[in-house]
């Protein structure tokens, strides 16, 4: 399929949070519409909009911007310690957190771009990994993770928290490598095909 793409990454930036939010709430009704729980919780809106905020202070907090619009973000650590322990040497990886899509940007295949840039910049980092924790009950989504290269470590189920099916995939495993996101600003207008499914390339 042949694409025009004038998708960007940059910072998030305090005023994208209502996009942010708005991103969320696309995403907890996609994800109710396909019976599973995750995000169904209203307490945890509120929660995610002090944890953006801190993440964007902080410089944890990506978007990607088109047109304008905000299509999709991303974030990175700090390690989960309810998750991960030192025995699993968190410094080796990068951990990657919040990652949504707009329903309008489906097809372009943003999540597994931006899965890609996570595991570019692990590797400029001298990081071994891209870690994840995601919902546990969410098998839909783990598939997902699964088909982008990453291999299930564990479950972990901590009483206070909903999420705990941890993945790693080597920083240097890309799915798209022929396909990444341009960062910082606009590229220029470009048409392109885009594959039909992303790979697992080391």
């Amino acid at each position: 399929m042949k694409s025009t793409l004038t998708e960007y990454l940059r910072p998030a930036r305090a005023e994208d949070v209502p996009a942010l939010m708005a991103l969320r709430t696309e995403a907890e009704e996609w994800l109710s519409s396909k019976g599973t729980d995750q995000w169904s919780d209203p307490e945890t809106g509120a929660k995610a909009i002090a944890k953006w905020r801190a993440s964007i202070d902080e410089g944890r907090a990506w978007v990607v911007v088109d047109s304008g619009k905000v299509q999709a973000t991303v974030s990175r650590g700090p390690v989960d310690r309810d998750f991960w322990t030192d025995e699993d040497r968190p410094e080796s990886a990068f951990h990657l957190y919040k990652l949504i899509v707009a329903r309008q940007a489906a097809g372009r295949h943003l999540g597994a771009r931006l899965v890609d840039w996570a595991s570019r910049l692990a590797a400029m980092e001298g990081r071994d990994w891209v870690r994840i924790d995601t919902w546990r009950t969410n098998e839909g989504l783990h598939s997902y993770y699964e088909r982008l290269g990453f291999r299930h470590v564990r479950t972990e189920s901590p009483s206070h928290r909903l999420s705990g099916w941890l993945a790693q995939r080597p920083a240097t495993t890309l799915s798209l490598p022929d396909f990444p996101i341009a960062v910082g600003h606009a590229p220029k207008e470009r048409s392109v095909s885009i594959p039909p499914q992303p790979g697992v390339h080391s």
